[in-house]
């Protein structure tokens, strides 16, 4: 086929399926089609498949980028309305990286107020439908790129994760996704970049449907930051020390988890244990009853050079007045503020943060010797079997009652270590299950690689509407 023939496809599709789930908020489909018929016109001049797999790895392959980052031309709001007018003029670095790599950018999707709530709704854009069914969320803040993918509208995309950004929509929408190790991706040019300590929880990586896209586009990526880890290393999933924990131990912020979601999680083990011969060994790590906590304490806390966290109030008054959260929230109550309720809660509680100084230093020292635990546990050949979310996609507007469920993923960014999230079919109402898999920093490649064996053994991504 084609590259003209598959974007024209991958184009069709999303005028299909986005009136429905309203993932893509800006598209480029003209322009699309004008590279692909330049990709036709390279392809037929015939420079050589070798040298053109060297050169262009994602040759002509139609990709979507979450609306936090820079694309030129394209909106940059991250769903603030007083960006609304905001276009980008210049490509974040991975995304250049991607295009420079062959990629055809079919266009934007939605992500929640600021990247910083786990359903994809705004006041720019609206809400976006979870593909397997329309009353549930796609989760944030990458929710758009999640949807996209698992509506079959686009290959590959690009998502960020500070508290499981990357991992949850993927999870709800049963598609993969991986947080790399902390700082081998580059975060530059999305809207908002972290600061201060942020800068070692934030990270960018890859969404797609096929366990085996991860690798090639975590290259791409990463450019010379792939040399820290161990890609081309070859791995013996005998040899790997696989690890499960079958919840955080009981917080009381969060919701227990979903019994399907334990099920499908034994049956990996059971699956691990009887065809490669392994054990797989239970722990209890104590200190995970409070990722909550710890995430809180080491997202507010200063960096080695004393420096504050940003504050989100800030964020939220860019490109127009300073925001008063309270007033919002009394705005909100009558209809009348421009920002979600997700946000101002977040402003709201971000005060109550800095009333408990000697807590929040006692919290942070908590997640330092969780980390050494966590490395030292895991090791070069360790891997952690740990669920994605208590529960399976919730409804619309539920998570406001959960607020904290995303500890299960966000714990893991403050740790700094890679995540790969992996679909495992779908739950008896129809809806994605899926498993977290961890191991130490630098070790990508261990999690990517039992990705690609669980994908085999569980079937992967299904299509939404086909049971």
């Amino acid at each position: 086929v084609t590259c003209v023939e598959v974007v024209e496809a991958y184009v069709e599709r999303i005028k299909e399926v986005n009136p429905l789930i309203n993932a893509v908020v800006k598209d480029r489909f003209e322009e699309a089609l004008q590279e692909a018929r330049q990709v036709d016109k390279l392809l037929s001049e015939g420079p050589g498949d070798d040298y053109l797999e060297e050169k262009f790895p994602l040759l002509g392959v139609p990709i979507t980028v979450k609306e936090a980052f820079s694309l030129h031309g394209m909106p940059n709001t991250s769903g603030l309305v007083n960006r609304r007018n905001v276009i980008a003029t210049s490509d974040a670095t991975v995304v250049s990286r991607l295009k420079q790599a062959g990629a055809i950018p079919l266009g934007v999707t939605n992500c929640s107020e600021l990247c910083m709530w786990y359903e994809s709704s705004n006041r720019v854009y609206g809400r976006t439908n979870n593909p397997y069914d329309l009353q549930r969320i796609v989760g944030g803040s990458s929710g758009g790129e999640g949807g996209v993918l698992a509506a079959a509208c686009s290959v590959i995309g690009v998502g960020s994760d500070i508290g499981g950004s990357i991992r949850m929509p993927a999870f709800f929408n049963g598609v993969f996704g991986h947080k790399p190790t902390t700082g081998v991706v580059p975060n530059d040019g999305q809207f908002p970049n972290a600061r201060g300590v942020r800068t070692s929880f934030l990270c960018t990586g890859p969404m797609c449907r096929y366990a085996e896209d991860l690798e090639p586009m975590l290259r791409v990526m990463a450019g010379p930051g792939v040399n820290k880890l161990k890609l081309n290393e070859k791995v013996s999933l005998e040899k790997i020390k696989f690890h499960c924990m079958d919840h955080d131990g009981g917080s009381i912020f969060v919701s227990p988890v979903d019994k399907e979601i334990l099920q499908a999680q034994k049956k990996v083990v059971e699956h691990l244990e009887g065809e490669l011969g392994v054990q797989v060994q239970r722990v209890a790590i104590h200190k995970m009853k409070y990722s909550f906590q710890i995430w809180s304490a080491m997202m507010s806390s200063k960096d080695s050079d004393g420096q504050e966290a940003q504050l989100f109030t800030d964020l939220l008054g860019d490109h127009g007045k300073p925001v008063w959260p309270l007033w919002e929230l009394m705005k909100w109550l009558v209809g009348m503020s421009s920002h979600t309720l997700p946000a101002i809660a977040l402003g709201l509680t971000e005060k109550l943060m800095k009333l408990n100084p000697g807590g929040n230093a006692k919290l942070v020292s908590m997640g330092k010797s969780l980390q050494e635990e966590m490395e030292a546990l895991l090791g070069p050949d360790g891997v952690l079997l740990y669920p994605s979310h208590p529960t399976i996609a919730p409804r619309h507007h539920s998570p406001i009652c959960m607020p904290f469920n995303f500890a299960y993923t966000a714990i893991f960014n403050v740790l700094g270590l890679p995540v790969t999230q992996c679909p495992l079919g779908l739950s008896s109402e129809g809806l994605p299950l899926g498993i977290q898999l961890v191991a130490a920093s630098y070790n990508d490649h261990l999690t990517l690689a039992v990705a690609r064996y669980l994908e085999k053994a569980f079937g992967g991504w299904v299509l939404p509407g086909k049971v």
